[in-house]
């Protein structure tokens, strides 16, 4: 009877000990925090400098370089025109103001802001560009422009929407035909 004793006190005590350790790591798999590493600060600290060299590449009048910082199915909504969809009509565009007479150009972000996801973001900032106008007097425009942004799988940024507006006050057809009969 003691050998039957000793051997139903060790399967006891295996049994809770067993069960002990089941219930520990079952809690501590349940209360483990899930580990996620918040790279914002990182992503929108890229997103500047991106930003930033795409400005320098539209001033440098390369449309390669400018139009390389668009996704393939980018889309563009310029004031008074048309939405532009892909980087076929992306880039006439852009090669028709940069081959202007008389045209420079320069942005600057004034808010970045990546999702916590790190896999999109925007950017919102002014804008200022130059071109002689038809009497071949210099012209310039500021404005502000809002930028949507989707990160690629090799970690680059591409600009997905683009969106800009001038802060000139619109002129009537008047007011246009009488700067037009000054300036001749």
């Amino acid at each position: 009877m003691l050998r039957s004793d000793i051997v139903s006190r060790t399967l006891f005590s295996l049994a809770l000990f067993l069960l002990i350790v089941s219930v520990s790591t079952a809690c501590q798999t349940q209360s483990a925090p899930a580990t996620s590493t918040d790279t914002r600060a990182a992503d929108e600290a890229s997103l500047q400098t991106a930003e930033s060299e795409w400005s320098k590449a539209a001033g440098t009048k390369d449309v390669d370089k400018t139009v390389a910082f668009y996704s393939e199915d980018a889309v563009v909504l310029p004031p008074n025109s048309a939405v532009l969809t892909g980087k076929g009509p992306i880039r006439a565009m852009w090669k028709s103001m940069q081959e202007a007479s008389g045209f420079s150009i320069h942005w600057q972000a004034t808010k970045v802001e990546v999702a916590r996801s790190g896999d999109i973001g925007y950017t919102r900032g002014s804008y200022e560009w130059t071109k002689d106008d038809s009497s071949g007097k210099p012209m310039t425009e500021k404005g502000k422009y809002l930028e949507a942004w989707k990160k690629q799988t090799d970690g680059s940024w591409k600009c997905v929407a683009d969106m800009f507006s001038s802060d000139l006050p619109l002129t009537t057809a008047t007011e246009s035909k009488a700067a037009n009969q000054k300036s001749k």
